[in-house]
């Protein structure tokens, strides 16, 4: 008796780790449940590492339209066209039977050919206001995973087909979810101070002057690990040392599991992936989002957990010294704020996101109801209720 084939999903993804993680934490729910796997990228697919990196990969041609000059959107538009008819023909060889979009322009190309072809589709929002790619294809696939309960810039007629799933992050920061926040003690306060991928320029000039405006006594009890923009090292380095403090600075901070863990709270942007790690660990934080994120998706991210009560947000035209020391110096003297807001952040997080969004894809596939789907602890949202959400 020969054995059924087996089913076949396309990840269609590229660009930032934003895009990326996701499907790097859905390619290995699906793999174990013995799902077999394709990636259709950009050029950057070479360097992905881990199962996707392992992945039968396909490149297709793709650029960003915004952000560029006349001459720049029409080149860009004319790759997007050329990557749309090589997708065709992959698709076409591949028949798979779901494609999966992660949003980002290098999915544009996948995901409308899949949607002209009849494949069933799924796209992935990480953030809490769908991006402009996942907003000109959320009309034509069969159903939307998202991060945030609450989706901005959702249509009426995308919302019965949305579901919320979360945002996957890493196992390792999964794992935070089951570990307590350890309040403030007579002792030292840790303080994570991140910012994200590229870092933030604005903390290695904002933050130091703040805890140098601390009171002695308060600014000796702080232990800071800080991820400074490599060109600011020496200047961060020195602020610091000014006032007699010798902080962890790094570049990259490549232990980020175990500084979130011992983190009492956290000064970060507020890109999704980041918001992600700080609900499933539970971990408090002032947010300060990237004032030119597209459709200051950023700040939307963090509205989410500070309206939940896990974080208290700066805009970034009022990040200043004098500001966020007044907020250190309150969260430090009344530490049971951050310890509600630990709580509170935690009972947003998803630390089975990539389970749900599997479950998702695995019901689309196999054609169940949407009353089966979230099998690990979701729900199908409700359209009335989504709705009432983003208003």
């Amino acid at each position: 008796m020969s054995q059924a084939p087996q089913k076949l999903v396309v990840l269609a993804t590229g660009g930032t780790g934003g895009h990326v993680f996701p499907a790097q934490a859905l390619s290995e729910r699906l793999q174990a449940n013995g799902y077999k796997l394709v990636l259709i990228t950009d050029r950057r697919g070479d360097a992905y590492s881990g199962t996707l990196g392992n992945l039968e990969t396909h490149t297709v041609s793709a650029s960003a339209v915004s952000g560029r000059g006349k001459l720049g959107k029409i080149k860009a538009v004319i790759k997007l066209i050329k990557g749309y008819f090589q997708a065709r023909c992959i698709l076409k060889q591949l028949r798979p039977d779901a494609v999966v979009g992660f949003g980002g322009y290098p999915s544009i190309p996948t995901m409308v050919a899949a949607t002209r072809l009849g494949f069933k589709t799924v796209i992935h929002e990480q953030n809490a206001v769908l991006g402009r790619a996942n907003r000109l294809l959320a009309s034509s696939v069969d159903k939307i995973a998202a991060s945030f309960e609450a989706t901005a810039m959702m249509k009426d007629t995308d919302i019965p087909k949305a579901s919320w799933t979360g945002n996957p992050v890493r196992p390792e920061m999964a794992a935070l979810n089951e570990k307590p926040y350890q309040a403030i003690n007579d002792g030292k306060i840790n303080i994570l101070i991140v910012g994200g991928s590229q870092g933030a320029a604005i903390f290695g000039d904002v933050i130091p002057a703040a805890i140098a405006a601390l009171p002695e006594e308060l600014r000796h009890k702080i232990n800071i690990t800080q991820q400074v923009r490599e060109e600011q090292l020496n200047d961060v380095h020195n602020k610091y040392a000014s006032i007699g403090m010798s902080p962890t600075l790094k570049s990259f901070i490549s232990d980020m599991p175990n500084q979130l863990e011992k983190a009492h709270l956290v000064i970060c942007r507020a890109g999704a992936s980041t918001i992600s790690e700080l609900a499933a660990a539970g971990r408090p934080s002032i947010l300060v989002p990237y004032m030119h994120a597209i459709d200051d998706h950023q700040t939307a991210n963090g509205a989410r957990i500070c309206d939940a009560g896990g974080a208290w947000m700066i805009p970034q035209q009022d990040f200043n010294a004098d500001m966020l020391a007044d907020r250190l110096q309150s969260l430090i003297a009344n530490p049971v704020m951050l310890t509600h807001a630990a709580k509170a952040a935690k009972k947003v997080g998803q630390p089975e996101a990539d389970h749900r969004l599997a479950d998702v894809v695995m019901n689309l596939v196999e054609g169940k109801s949407d009353s089966e789907q979230l099998k690990n602890g979701g729900e199908q949202r409700p359209a009335k209720k989504v709705k009432e959400l983003q208003e």
